[in-house]
């Protein structure tokens, strides 16, 4: 049986005295994108961030790629193949998009990540701003950027938080043929979105979290099922 790539049994999370994460459980298998719907406040990020261990007081138990991951420190748990994608993106503003692009590290122990090449050729907007400074390059620009970093490390094991958020539609189909492509290369992706229309097409299966639970989860052929408890949770 395979290994799952991402497997979470009974996760809490804190932010000081706030309890966010109630028990979340969710099983990821490789080469699979996953989508973490819910209404802002549901917990979806901080299930991101606590994965990463970026929260605060984490309880239950994270396996990536069948390494338990709930007592490691954010750098070490970054080294199993994992690349984080906030919603801030974290472009430095001093420096152009090819010295953002090159600053991260390769993981030890990891496949090689994507080239410069590759990368330039998967996101052609990025080879013409190679120059530019982070700061002037467009909303969608550093969005395929702050990806584009990620890609480079060699992480296989992709964490989206609302990517495609308040960018162009012309930017957003970009995206989404960006994540289609990279299921063919076999990486395995959690998104967590807010655009609805945008995760739907791309996604292999979908949790819904309320209230820091999962409260559904489900497989694309159940979607046109499932839309009517959807309209209910997310008022999509």
């Amino acid at each position: 049986m395979t290994t799952p790539a991402l497997e979470i049994n009974g996760l809490q999370a804190w932010y000081g005295e706030s309890h966010v994460l109630h028990g979340v459980d969710m099983v990821v298998q490789p080469g699979e994108v996953v989508t973490l719907l819910g209404r802002n406040g549901a917990g979806r990020t901080t299930t991101l961030r606590a994965i990463m261990g970026l929260t605060g007081t984490r309880k239950g138990s994270i396996r990536v790629n069948g390494h338990e991951t709930i007592g490691l420190p954010t750098h070490r748990i970054a080294h199993f193949g994992i690349g984080y994608c906030p919603e801030e993106r974290g472009i430095f503003a001093s420096l152009s998009a090819e010295e953002n692009l090159m600053l991260p590290p390769p993981l030890k122990g990891s496949d090689a990540g994507m080239s410069v090449d590759e990368i330039y050729a998967m996101f052609p907007n990025l080879a013409e701003r190679r120059h530019s400074q982070g700061t002037r390059l467009s909303g969608g620009e550093q969005q395929m950027l702050a990806v584009a970093r990620i890609l480079r490390t060699g992480a296989r094991l992709l964490l989206l938080d609302e990517i495609s958020e308040g960018l162009a539609p012309v930017i957003v189909q970009a995206l989404a043929r960006m994540i289609t492509m990279l299921r063919t290369k076999g990486y395995t992706v959690v998104m967590v979105e807010q655009n609805f229309r945008f995760a739907a097409p791309l996604a292999d299966r979908f949790y819904v979290m309320e209230h820091g639970r999962i409260v559904e989860s489900f497989g694309a052929p159940e979607l046109q099922a499932k839309m009517p408890v959807l309209n209910e949770l997310l008022g999509v």
